[in-house]
């Protein structure tokens, strides 16, 4: 997918929501436990409800992998349901990949041709030779690890040195990568004072802003210093939507947020005159 089409499915849909698929067994209605794949079942019901409200979903590989051969069946049967029925979705392998060289090579490998999806997230620690692999394929994107929600992100992502946060430093550096043109960027919601700085270095790029909802960040304020002509945001909700309820209705109430994010996010296009 092009940052085109994903632009244009924006306008379409009045929204940049992104769903995240964290999908844990323990915490899905007990009516789906007993079924042939609780995992797929789940993120099946989910996203048949919200692809509507929704332009991307993020699969968060930890949740998948954590159930061994079987979760990772799941993981591919969700990402041949979408390709197949939504395919106008962008598909994020939220997977925090971060070596080098052949390893790399094969983790774009599985994420793009053997899986499917659109974009991979990538830690940048390691330097280009970690990102370079993921930046080779035409129409995907590596999702680089910026500016994230943690805590512990000021351990080393907020030190400074030279007058310069080191994250902004990854951002900077980032731009002389070869296919730079397809990197999209991690900035947390919950630091969205720093945004407007972010633009100022990347004005074209897509973020993908995680913290809204349950993280405490704030839709508005994001909206308001993150966006750009093409919008240029993913805004991420996952436990706030998927498991809004863990009664037979969770379906109802997962569709129910989605659609209320959906609403508030069309106010801001509008405002921002992209509608």
């Amino acid at each position: 997918m092009t940052q085109e089409n994903l632009f244009e499915q924006i306008k379409i849909k009045k929204s940049f929501l992104c769903i995240g698929l964290d999908i844990d067994i323990e915490k899905i209605p007990n009516h789906l436990k007993n079924t042939e794949d609780p995992i797929f079942a789940f993120a099946k019901e989910i996203i048949d409800v919200t692809h509507s409200f929704a332009v991307a979903y993020k699969p968060n590989l930890a949740f998948f992998e954590f159930y061994g051969v079987q979760g990772l069946i799941s993981f591919g049967k969700i990402i041949k349901y979408l390709n197949q029925n939504y395919s106008n979705h962008f598909i994020i392998a939220d997977a925090k990949r971060g070596d080098i060289g052949n390893t790399a090579s094969r983790y774009a490998k599985a994420f793009f041709e053997t899986y499917d999806v659109d974009a991979v997230t990538v830690s940048p620690y390691m330097g280009k030779d970690a990102v370079e692999p993921f930046l080779t394929f035409e129409n995907k994107y590596a999702i680089l690890l910026t500016l994230t929600s943690n805590l512990g992100a000021f351990d080393f992502q907020l030190t400074e040195s030279e007058g310069e946060n080191l994250y902004e430093k990854v951002i900077k550096t980032s731009q002389n990568w070869n296919g730079s043109e397809r990197l999209m960027y991690v900035v947390g919601a919950t630091k969205s004072e720093s945004i407007a700085s972010i633009r100022k270095i990347i004005p074209n790029a897509f973020l993908l802003v995680p913290g809204i909802g349950s993280q405490g960040g704030s839709l508005e304020a994001v909206s308001q210093d993150g966006m750009n002509h093409q919008c240029g945001l993913l805004v991420n909700s996952s436990r706030g939507i998927i498991y809004k309820s863990k009664d037979i209705d969770f379906a109802e109430a997962a569709m129910n947020e989605a659609k209320k994010l959906q609403e508030e996010m069309a106010i801001y296009l509008f405002q921002k005159g992209l509608l």
